[in-house]
């Protein structure tokens, strides 16, 4: 956050606690509302680790601080009436207290799955081969699963040239499936090929 938009702040507004919404920085998932005071959002800029005022506690507390699930910040936003706050997060271990991924568990959003799937394949990249599909095709090799991702390509296109949206989708799910696969089995996610696409759009 700029030093312009922090003295845009209205503390006043909002009796000196400003209502703080934590969303993950890649899912998109919203993890926890909390509330900050000036020295709590001067922490959470100086540590890099969200840290709120607890109005019950009344006293800062750094989320994490207990369990080790910090949340790491990537970037701090204020709304259009400089009353709220939405920070963008990489969240070490589970938000909430009662081991979910977020406070709104179970709410979930499709691209929310998808980061969801792509954390899944990530672990079984190492997995016995003989534990699932996914842990096979790891080790089966680089080449294999490049060649099934050009057989799902192709079967993708060849459903959309005969009009079979029931097929299509079927093997669009087999085409994103792999290359997700492909790309884990390469070190690299979807967050890589985002950034490119957006550094694309903005030439």
């Amino acid at each position: 956050m700029s030093e312009q938009q922090l003295s845009q702040l209205d503390w006043e507004k909002v009796d000196n606690l400003l209502p703080v919404i934590v969303q993950h920085a890649v899912s998109g998932e919203v993890l926890m509302l909390g509330y900050m005071n000036q020295e709590a959002l001067s922490v959470t800029q100086s540590t890099g680790k969200v840290t709120f005022y607890s109005r019950t506690k009344q006293r800062l507390w750094t989320k994490g601080e207990s369990s080790g699930n910090f949340l790491n910040v990537v970037s701090i936003t204020p709304d259009c009436d400089n009353d709220t706050l939405l920070i963008l997060v990489n969240p070490i271990g589970p938000t909430c207290h009662l081991g979910n991924t977020s406070c709104f568990h179970p709410a979930s959003s499709d691209w929310g799955f998808l980061y969801q799937l792509e954390q899944l394949l990530a672990e079984r990249k190492n997995a016995d081969p003989d534990s699932s599909y996914t842990a096979k095709l790891y080790a089966s090799g680089t080449k294999r699963i490049a060649q099934k991702v050009g057989e799902e390509g192709v079967e993708t296109a060849l459903a959309a040239t005969v009009n079979d949206r029931f097929e299509l989708k079927n093997e669009a799910s087999d085409l994103v499936y792999h290359l997700l696969v492909l790309l884990q089995d390469q070190d690299l996610n979807l967050s890589a090929v985002i950034e490119n696409l957006r550094q694309r759009h903005t030439k």
